[in-house]
């Protein structure tokens, strides 16, 4: 097995679950992916394109499978993770045991993750989100804006809803769209410079 310096360094540095990452590592490696760390994480990629990423929680391990959407998931071991998140899906784990009882699942559902990103298995669609009442009723009654606001990427245009659908009170959802509506109109994404 081949140890990767970067990946090294994270796991002399300490961390909550090191003899967790300890045993899942060589399956990831054994996997034939490669290491780098990413976003401070051990993160595993095949041919440039990331298959999965090693995340540490106070309650667990996890391994999160970046299009873990278009895995088969016989095992029912993969979880969403999180209302903003919609490709990913994840593994946890809460001992070396665990870890290693569920070796044989990991070690497959990796092979599936690198034969479905070699295949170009696209992404499922999104299902449609509905825009926060706020922006949608700026959009209806600002063609152009709705216009500007179509030439955004998607993510772009989810991130503003999600930005918008945020705040509880439909007065900050008013705010918020009057503040965002200049960045719209010059095809800004919200973190934009």
């Amino acid at each position: 097995m081949e140890h990767f310096p970067d990946v090294d360094a994270y796991l002399r540095a300490g961390g909550q679950w090191p003899a967790e990452i300890r045993t899942l590592r060589p399956l990831l490696l054994a996997a034939g992916l490669d290491e780098a760390i990413k976003w401070g994480k051990p993160c595993y990629s095949h041919d440039q394109a990331n298959i999965a990423i090693i995340q540490e929680f106070a309650d667990n391990l996890a391994l999160m499978f970046f299009k873990g959407i278009v895995l088969d998931d016989p095992a029912g071991v993969l979880e969403e993770v999180g209302p903003n998140s919609y490709a990913a899906r994840r593994m946890m784990f809460t001992s070396v045991e665990d870890v290693a009882t569920h070796a044989d699942i990991v070690t497959a559902y990796l092979q599936e993750a690198i034969a479905r990103e070699e295949a170009g298995t696209p992404l499922p669609p999104r299902p449609g989100e509905e825009l926060a009442p706020e922006l949608a009723e700026r959009l209806a009654n600002d063609p152009e804006l709705a216009a500007s606001f179509a030439e955004l990427t998607p993510g772009r245009r989810r991130e503003y809803n999600l930005h918008v659908a945020g705040a509880k009170q439909s007065s900050t959802r008013a705010r918020r769209v009057d503040n965002i509506v200049p960045r719209i109109r010059q095809g800004h994404g919200l973190r934009d410079r």
